[in-house]
This record gives C-alpha cells, sequence and structure tokens, in this order.
C-alpha cells in the first residue's frame, strides 16, 4: 500500500479511536440501526445517481490507487531519453520494437515507426489525455457524491432518533440515552464522509495529475523525437514538467544500454 494512505489511514483511526476510549465507555458508539441508515442510505442514494457498473469501477479504480505505485514523471523523463537515444542510434523504425507496461507509450512508438506526422501523433496522444481526464473524473465524482451522501443521510437517522425520543417524552431517564444515539448517525455519516470518502477522492485526484504529467511527457517527448531533436534538447523540453528542487541530471552513460535497445531484440525475436 501506498506509504502516505497507509500513514493517514492508521493515524486518523487511532486517533479517534484513542479519543472515544478515553471519554469513557465505547460502547455508547456502536449502534446498529444508525449504521444501516447511514451506510445503507448512501450506497442506495449512490446507486440511483450513477450506474451499479461505475460504482464498481469506482472501488476498483481506488484499490489500484491505494495498492499501485504510480509511474514518476522523472522515471518518465528517462525513459523518453532512452528512446531518443534509440532513435538517434537506430532510427524510428527500431521505436516499433519497443516493449512497455504502459500501452499510451507502447502506441506512441509504433506510431513513431510507422513515420505518423506531428500532427497525428499530437492529436492522437491528446485524446489518450482526454479521455483518461474523463474516465477518473467520473471515478473521483462516485466518492464525491458519497462523501456528500453520508452526512445527510446522518442527519436523517438524527431525525428519525428524535422522533423516537420525542415520542417517549413521559419517560425522562430514556431521554439522555435516545439523544445519544439519534447524534450516532450524524457521527457515522461525518467519519464517513471525512474520513473514507473525501481522503479516497483526494487521492484518485492526485493520482490523475500525475498520470496526465506522464501523458504530456509521452507527448512532448515523442514530438521532438520526431523531430530529431538532439536528447538533450529533449530533456530541457521535458525537465519543465518537473519543479526544479526535483529535477535530475540525466543519468544515461555511455556504456549503458538503453532499455528499449534491450527490448527490441526480444521483441524482434518474437515476431519472427
Amino acid at each position: 500500500m501506498d506509504f502516505a494512505s497507509l500513514l493517514g489511514i492508521i493515524s486518523g483511526l487511532a486517533l479517534i479511536i484513542s479519543a472515544i476510549f478515553l471519554g469513557g465507555n465505547a460502547d455508547v458508539f456502536l449502534n446498529v440501526p444508525g449504521l444501516m441508515i447511514v451506510a445503507g442510505g448512501t450506497i442506495a442514494a449512490t446507486l440511483l445517481t450513477v450506474q451499479f457498473k461505475d460504482v464498481l469501477n469506482a472501488f476498483k479504480a481506488a484499490w489500484i490507487v491505494f495498492t499501485r505505485d504510480n509511474t514518476n514523471p522523472q522515471e518518465m523523463i528517462d525513459t523518453m531519453l532512452e528512446l531518443s537515444r534509440v532513435s538517434h542510434r537506430h532510427g524510428l523504425l527500431k521505436l516499433g520494437d519497443v516493449e512497455s507496461d504502459s500501452h499510451v507509450l507502447k502506441r506512441a512508438c509504433n506510431l513513431l515507426s510507422e513515420a505518423a506526422s506531428e500532427q497525428v501523433i499530437r492529436n492522437t496522444l491528446q485524446n489518450e489525455i482526454d479521455s483518461l481526464i474523463a474516465r477518473h473524473h467520473a471515478v473521483q465524482d462516485v466518492f464525491r457524491k458519497m462523501a456528500a451522501y453520508a452526512p445527510a443521510f446522518g442527519m436523517l437517522g438524527t431525525l428519525i432518533g428524535l422522533i423516537q425520543m420525542l415520542s417517549q417524552l413521559s419517560n425522562p431517564e430514556t431521554i439522555g440515552p435516545a439523544m445519544a444515539v439519534a447524534l450516532l448517525t450524524t457521527f457515522y455519516g461525518s467519519l464517513l464522509a471525512t474520513m473514507v470518502f473525501l481522503p479516497i477522492a483526494g487521492k484518485l485526484h492526485a493520482r490523475t495529475l500525475t498520470e496526465v504529467t506522464n501523458l504530456e511527457i509521452i507527448r512532448e517527448g515523442c514530438i521532438s523525437i520526431l523531430t530529431n531533436d538532439h536528447y538533450m534538447h529533449v530533456y530541457e523540453q521535458l525537465a519543465s514538467y518537473l519543479p526544479e528542487a526535483q529535477r535530475k541530471p540525466i543519468k544515461i552513460g555511455r556504456n549503458k544500454q538503453p532499455a528499449a535497445d534491450k527490448a527490441a531484440p526480444q521483441a524482434a525475436k518474437d515476431r519472427s
């Protein structure tokens, strides 16, 4: 799991649980009907708003974001520099042999090897960027909606509890415990919204920004390779996507074989 996410979950839950135990009896914070109202109502309202497959995709995306590392933009810059060296050594046709886990990078290399025009490459990769933003926005929107619904159903549960409490005013001894139970649903709704749904949406948004940056680096790097820019010029163009403090010197040595060169013979062998 992503270290920042793990630290946030553990520290947040630890502080909340500690505050509950330090305040007295923790059993009063457990109310099954209140959980049913908040959790069930939030899920039902979300399913009424978006399609069921979108909800499943949202939770799958959240699991991926929290359990898999994203490609660092600096690593993507290094990859584009290696591809630039391959292009200068062997020509654009050699880029068609490059294997990559990124389907966008593989598609871009294929376009370069097929001598596609600059406009075709720019439009194709820009469409990939726009499509990624749209898909990720739909996923983030699911969690933002759930973050809005959870407190609302918490308040609804509080109103239900207050109505039940007011119906028993003839017995003053039950007013205090009944009020505590009524307020629990508001607590559940606020906790789910601020501790679960909004942080997930924020993490997804941060991942989107990083992936968009990587795709923009691929786009601009491919255009620089197409125009036969020297790899030092490619680096200067792509380094602008990183803050100055995070920019690292080029690590490509004369005796180092780029990853693309290593992958090319194997790819050619597989095709034969």
